[in-house]
């Protein structure tokens, strides 16, 4: 059996479908040529038939992806195909990756049908996929709670379809690593055509134990694994791309490889994280901001005299730059650019600009910025295309006062005032934003996040407004909890109006 192992990166796809972190097709181009770069093998670019978007996204990724093979999700419907297979028609190497669910709760809740019914469906999706591609995965969805006897029944009527890929998605999370592990031997033990198609997994992680079912699935005869940057995903997230790539490496003795450049993954998880706005926990494995720190004096003490002691892998390996360049309100922009390229976040001309005034006022109230500082403020400068503009706030509080703000906005050059009361400075911030937007809208979540706990430190805010029955993402960001709090309520109303009803 070949020891290769294939990285079907769905970060653009199933990672996208995380509330908030929805990316444009500018940003996803961005992604998927970093994705290239790191030397992921197949890229999930998207789900055609879902929206214009998502099918114009797969068009211009597969336009400028050169080597990757490019994926496009399709249910298992013809009209679904027919979308992929039109969105795919600039990829060099294209997959179309069909599927349905396999789990009696599936057929009898979801599709109202029977186990041959849904062979019949399966064979038929594949034989028509087929008639576009040659490379045609499909997936068994909730195969993770499959009856293995029927599992391989399907596996082994879409591989004669034509199926060059099966995927065995643990679509839940549910599977322990010994049933899941169990379950790909069991497939590849009994499917008597097994070897004319490559065995996917696809696990998720809502009981913590996706990456340790897609290792299973692997030493089990799995040869492709489906991950996601930083882990991203609905719900708890998926397998994250760096912890397989990593684990096989520092596993050698699985004699197991991939074709992943491991020293771009902390730049890639950067700029996704950044991208996202989407912050990477700090005791994330392999790329979290603590992966590689000591607080522990016994730990200190041990690194220091011999760094395996403590560590089973170079910072280096990963892509860290361990000998970071410290900046400070003295840094030029060239420091501040290669700062930002370590992370993953190229800018130039006018955007570096930009940046660099946001950099040196935020240096002006911190000592010293670090890397979260810089990705807040990449990520936060989304303020270039709005139509409503924050042109100034003031905001009186205080103990037996109650708040009072006073806001002006920039609509497409008009100027607007109003001021409010509220029962705290964000709330009357927010108040007399309403009273110049007159439209109704309600928050209905509100999330302030520090980075490094101290007084000087930087909010980051996120929150969701809903408007006409739809939800809208904002994002803020600053060392002013109440002008960060209103610029994510604008980058949000932003995201719904061009033209505020006054």
């Amino acid at each position: 059996m070949d020891n290769k192992v294939y990285i079907f990166d769905t970060t653009l796809r199933d990672g996208e479908q995380v509330p908030g972190c929805q990316l444009n097709t500018v940003e996803k181009i961005q992604v998927a040529k970093q994705l290239e770069a790191l030397g992921v093998d197949i890229i999930e670019a998207g789900f055609p038939i879902s929206s214009p978007g998502d099918f114009n996204s797969v068009v211009e990724i597969s336009k400028a992806v050169t080597w990757p093979t490019i994926c496009a999700l399709t249910r298992a419907v013809e009209k679904d195909i027919d979308v992929a297979a039109e969105a795919l028609k600039y990829a060099k190497h294209k997959r179309i990756h069909t599927g349905i669910g396999t789990s009696d709760s599936h057929i009898k809740y979801k599709f109202n049908s029977t186990r041959e019914e849904i062979i019949e469906r399966a064979v038929k999706a594949v034989k028509y996929a087929r008639r576009y591609v040659d490379d045609v995965e499909f997936y068994a969805e909730d195969a993770g709670r499959t009856e293995n006897e029927y599992l391989a029944r399907v596996v082994e009527a879409v591989i004669a379809a034509g199926a060059t890929v099966v995927n065995i998605p643990d679509t839940t999370g549910y599977c322990l690593p010994s049933e899941f592990g169990a379950k790909i031997k069991y497939l590849c033990d009994n499917v008597q055509n097994i070897d004319k198609a490559i065995i996917s997994t696809h696990c998720h992680n809502d009981l913590g134990m996706a990456t340790a079912n897609t290792i299973s699935g692997l030493i089990n005869g799995a040869r492709q694994c489906e991950v996601t940057i930083n882990g991203i995903g609905e719900r708890a997230g998926n397998t994250s791309l760096e912890e397989v790539a990593m684990i096989l490496k520092c596993h050698s003795h699985l004699d197991l490889h991939t074709n992943i450049n491991t020293q771009k993954i902390y730049p890639t998880s950067r700029m996704v994280s950044s991208l996202m706005n989407m912050p990477v926990q700090p005791n994330k494995a392999v790329v979290g901001k603590n992966a590689f720190a000591h607080s522990s004096g016994i730990h200190q003490d041990g690194v220091l005299k011999n760094v395996q002691t403590y560590e089973i892998m170079d910072p280096q390996e990963v892509g860290l730059d361990v000998n970071s360049i410290v900046l400070t309100a003295r840094s030029g922009r060239a420091a501040l650019k290669h700062r930002l390229h370590v992370l993953g976040v190229e800018l130039e001309g006018e955007k570096l600009d930009k940046i660099y005034e946001q950099f040196l006022k935020l240096a002006d109230k911190k000592k010293e910025i670090n890397d979260d500082d810089l990705l807040v403020l990449a990520g936060a400068d989304t303020t270039m295309d709005h139509h409503i503009k924050l042109d100034f706030l003031q905001v009186t509080s205080g103990v037996g006062v109650r708040p009072v703000a006073s806001v002006g906005l920039d609509i497409a050059g008009e100027k607007f005032e109003a001021a409010a009361t509220g029962n705290g400075p964000v709330d009357a911030a927010i108040n007399a934003l309403k009273q110049i937007i007159k439209r109704h809208m309600i928050l209905k979540e509100f999330t302030i996040q520090s980075i490094n706990k101290g007084s000087d430190d930087v909010a980051k805010v996120h929150m969701q407004v809903e408007y006409e029955n739809h939800i809208y993402y904002g994002f803020g960001a600053g060392t002013d909890i109440v002008q960060a709090s209103v610029d994510a309520y604008l980058d949000a109303i932003n995201k719904f109006t061009k033209k505020a009803v006054l």
